[in-house]
């Protein structure tokens, strides 16, 4: 296994404000490795020291095994994209890209070979003489990133670069910085706030909060397993509820919450009866008008407040009868659902199986 970027125990502070607290991760050769979490949590930051543009306070930073202790940004052999691609749109889409390649020195020659070599590799054969202003907002991230690939770093750096893109091309770019970057084959480290990026093109994902890692895992693993309140929260949707542990045998714990409810959910952690909780469950994971046939479900009655029509992720939203609990219910596209209207008063139900339960963290 090789590795090309290896974080150990890195913290920078800024007066008392501790930006990134004691982080250590390792990224493989080739791998797609996104940081994820919501402003302010540090990740730009970490990226910034790993490109050379800030110092850590403590700490190492390798990349395949160089220590980059002391390296100024221009000698380390990593490149950075932010959310502003800063083209230069007086060159040409060649020029752009070969503008790294003149600053080494490198002959004619090698550039128009490699300019060339790097324009198929993204997709962008024939477009050397192209204007920026004639490219689409995929096509010019395609030249950033091919600006960056031709200088052959041994990790590409991405800041939230697909913030300034619509939704419809974003969503488009998801896909295709995925298939570039496992054409390529380079080490890609990806910084965002959007959840929905980290889990579509990633390898691994770390979840970061307040300078550390909350987890550090595959996007399914993350999805299906978090660790953490703040992981249940951030990644996907998640209903929750706050409520106090009846009982615990070691394997299903009895929560009653505190609009009234009482549920029994697996867990394998240890509770003591009166314990504080946080109980989450997916929408997709609540049954509308299950069949009575289906045992061991938690059962209750909701008044639908409103249909969030949105095709293929389709919601409703509900109240539990007598709370102002807000609930969202996924409505699964192997059933139709067209009978139920607001204020309809309907049956749910999930299995134990679903629920994630944490002991609850006072803020």
């Amino acid at each position: 296994m090789k590795i090309d970027l290896s974080v150990q125990h890195v913290t920078k502070t800024y007066a008392d404000f501790t930006a990134v607290d004691d982080v250590s991760f390792q990224v493989e050769t080739g791998r797609f490795f996104s940081i994820l979490g919501p402003s302010g949590c540090g990740k730009t930051t970490l990226l910034r020291m790993i490109a050379g543009l800030s110092e850590p306070d403590s700490g190492k930073i390798e990349i395949r095994a160089r220590d980059m202790a002391g390296i100024p940004p221009n000698r380390r052999p990593v490149n950075l994209i932010f959310q502003n691609l800063a083209l230069f749109p007086m060159m040409d889409v060649a020029e752009n890209i070969a503008f790294g390649l003149h600053r080494r020195g490198e002959g004619k020659a090698v550039i128009h070979k490699k300019v060339s070599a790097i324009l198929e590799r993204v997709d962008l054969a024939g477009f050397e003489t192209k204007k920026i202003e004639q490219l689409s907002g995929g096509q010019k991230q395609r030249v950033a990133i091919a600006r960056c690939l031709v200088l052959e770093p041994a990790v590409l750096l991405l800041d939230e670069p697909l913030g300034a893109l619509d939704l419809k091309l974003r969503e488009q770019m998801k896909v295709e910085l995925k298939k570039l970057q496992a054409k390529v084959g380079t080490t890609f480290v990806y910084i965002t706030h959007d959840q929905s990026e980290a889990l579509v093109m990633s390898d691994h994902v770390a979840v970061m909060n307040q300078g550390v890692f909350q987890q550090m895992d595959t996007p399914q693993n993350l999805y299906n397993h978090p660790r953490t309140p703040f992981v249940a929260r951030f990644v996907g949707d998640n209903n929750a509820w706050a409520g106090r542990v009846n009982s615990s045998d070691g394997k299903t714990v009895s929560i009653e919450t505190n609009d009234g409810f009482t549920f029994q959910v697996l867990s394998d952690q240890s509770f003591q009866p009166g314990e504080p909780v946080d109980l989450f469950l997916r929408p997709e994971a609540m049954l509308i008008q299950p069949d009575e046939a289906i045992a061991d479900l938690n059962r209750f009655e909701v008044v639908v407040k409103s249909l969030l029509f949105d095709g293929a992720n389709s919601r409703l939203l509900v109240n539990p009868l007598k709370t102002g609990t807000e609930l969202l219910i996924a409505l699964p596209q192997n059933r139709q659902y067209d009978y139920v209207r607001r204020d309809d008063k309907i049956e749910v139900g999930w299995a134990k199986t679903s629920g994630l339960c944490f002991p609850k963290i006072e803020t």
